[in-house]
C-alpha cells in the first residue's frame, strides 16, 4: 500500500463490463514523479490523501475479476512514525 494526493478526475463514458459503479482518479505520491490512475469507490475528492492498494489486492475486491489494479481504500487523516531502538 501506498500513500498519495488525488490531483484530478478521468472522465470515462464507456467502461469494459465487469467495471463497478466508481470513479477513475489520478494520484501524485510523494517524493516521486509517479502518477497513476486509482478506482475509487468511497466519494474521495482533489486534495484528499489516500492510501492506494495496487495488483492484486485492488482487483480482489471486487467479484468476476474486474479489471482493476489500483483501488483507493481509504482517507488518510494523519499519520506518525514510532522509532524503535536496536
Amino acid at each position: 500500500m501506498r500513500i498519495g494526493t488525488v490531483t484530478g478526475s478521468v472522465w470515462s463514458t464507456r467502461r469494459v463490463t465487469g467495471v463497478p459503479s466508481g470513479a477513475f482518479l489520478t494520484v501524485a505520491f510523494e517524493a516521486s514523479p509517479e502518477v497513476i490512475i486509482a478506482f475509487d469507490v468511497l466519494g474521495t475528492g482533489v486534495g484528499e490523501r489516500v492510501l492506494v492498494a495496487q495488483g492484486m489486492s485492488a482487483a480482489r475486491r471486487f467479484p468476476d475479476n474486474a479489471p482493476i489494479d489500483a483501488l483507493i481504500i481509504g482517507s488518510v487523516d494523519e499519520t506518525s512514525t514510532t522509532h524503535r531502538n536496536s
